[in-house]
């Protein structure tokens, strides 16, 4: 790794300072059954009729098989832009510390996102919870379109009736475990008044939380004309939701609720059998296909992943499972640089001393994938000289990592130490070296 600081120069009055760090798989026995000779004089005896033979048992596929029936369903799936083959139609793998995308299919391309799409509505829930508009405790009518959304159907739901009258907490759970359409319904026209209006809220805040390419029709992800989203913006919705919400990012991890008489499961199955993994949504329509987001975290450190496309629930939860299984084992985490690490000095002018460390407040890490070998480069920027006083903590540039897979991220650099101005006797011969080199130029 190596680091370039750069700086300008007040007037032309300073050389550049140049920082260069070099990081960085008996014998057979035949068993005949003999039948006892009768006495010939013994009249034999019709033999009852020979019971049918049940049918032989389909013979199942051992792991050389099955491995050969995954390597065929992956090629005919087609390659993956970045990271593993995958047989989803869409995925996107994503490390939520670093924001490195581990593996990306078709992720920024237009997909439907079915039940996913509840994930922006309970991100607003969550918001209204946080800011005490809403409660817990407060509570929503049925109205009849939230009730009919789901009669005569095979729509997921929570068994709302038109009399009922359900809590906040409830509907979370019925939006989130059991994946209710009725339930989303309710909370979209109890917190917006009608659909419609809470359709233009999250679109207003997906625009802000960075989601650029999809567009919400409805609360429930219900098919509707011009709805999409990719698997991209899902996996930030995702890392949004965990971030901004902890206090109540629990509900994701939920595996069962019971309503009105009513227990169901949540359908996301890799929640009780892959380590780690503690959210987040299942989605299935006939135009999207069988599509789930999902976030597992081991040892502290947090994955997301969002796959789409895929044929069967089977499909969804095993292809899940091995794509965050591949996350984990082919890629890690590394500190670059720790909190109040130096990344550089920047001269002072007319300070007690002549130069001042640049430290970063934050830790700066990277995801490094197996057999990588290109490194970050850092490079830091300010205005120098910097003149004293010069007070610890203040700002004075900034740390630019390029990181290989070219990515660009920023980060604040900051004084390491106090710096007092010179005596008066010390700014005065500065200044006077100062014109003389600069007359004698």
């Amino acid at each position: 790794m190596v680091r370039h600081v750069l700086w300008r120069i007040d007037r032309n009055r300073f050389l550049a300072v140049l920082l260069a760090l070099t990081a960085v798989a008996g014998p057979a026995i035949d068993v005949h059954a003999q039948q006892a000779e009768q006495p010939k004089r013994q009249q034999a005896k019709p033999r009852p009729p020979a019971a049918a033979k049940p049918a032989p048992t389909p013979a199942q596929p051992g792991p050389k098989q099955a491995a050969a029936a995954q390597a065929a369903k992956l090629d005919a799936a087609g390659p993956s832009q970045i990271g593993p083959p995958t047989i989803a139609r869409f995925a996107c793998l994503i490390d939520a510390q670093t924001g490195t995308v581990l593996l990306a299919k078709d992720a920024e391309k237009p997909m439907a996102p079915s039940s996913m799409a509840k994930m922006m509505t309970v991100y607003l829930l969550f918001e209204d919870l946080a800011s005490g508009k809403l409660k817990m405790d407060t509570r929503f009518a049925v109205s009849e379109r939230a009730y009919a959304i789901t009669r005569g159907t095979h729509s997921s739901t929570m068994f709302l009736e038109r009399t009922d009258s359900p809590s906040i907490g409830d509907l979370i759970q019925g939006i989130i475990v059991v994946s209710g359409n009725d339930a989303s319904v309710a909370v979209a026209e109890g917190m917006a008044g009608s659909e419609e209006t809470f359709a233009e809220r999250m679109n207003k805040e997906a625009r802000a939380i960075g989601l650029t390419g999809s567009v919400f029709k409805n609360s429930s992800g219900w098919p509707a004309e011009g709805q999409m989203v990719t698997a991209r913006d899902l996996a930030v919705l995702a890392m949004r939701t965990i971030r901004d919400f902890p206090q109540f990012y629990h509900y994701y991890s939920q595996r069962d609720f019971a309503f009105n008489g009513k227990t169901q499961s949540n359908r996301n199955l890799d929640l009780k059998n892959v380590p780690g993994v503690d959210g987040l949504k299942t989605g299935h329509t006939e135009e999207g296909g069988f599509g789930q987001t999902t976030s597992a975290i081991r040892d502290g450190r947090r994955l997301i992943l969002v796959v789409n496309g895929l044929g069967s629930m089977a499909d969804r939860a095993q292809e899940t499972a091995r794509l965050i299984e591949w996350g984990f084992r082919e890629s890690s985490n590394v500190t670059l640089l720790k909190a109040g690490d130096a990344v550089a000095e920047a001269p002072v002018w007319l300070g007690a001393q002549d130069k001042v460390s640049l430290v970063i407040p934050h830790a700066v890490m990277v995801t490094n994938t197996v057999g990588q070998t290109n490194q970050p480069r850092i490079v830091a920027r300010f205005d120098g000289p910097i003149p004293a006083p010069i007070v610890k903590g203040a700002q004075i540039g900034t740390a630019v990592v390029t990181m290989p897979d070219g990515r660009v991220i920023e980060y604040p650099l900051q004084a390491g130490a106090d710096v007092a101005r010179a005596s008066m006797i010390s700014r005065m011969s500065t200044l006077v070296r100062h014109y003389l080199l600069g007359w004698a130029s």
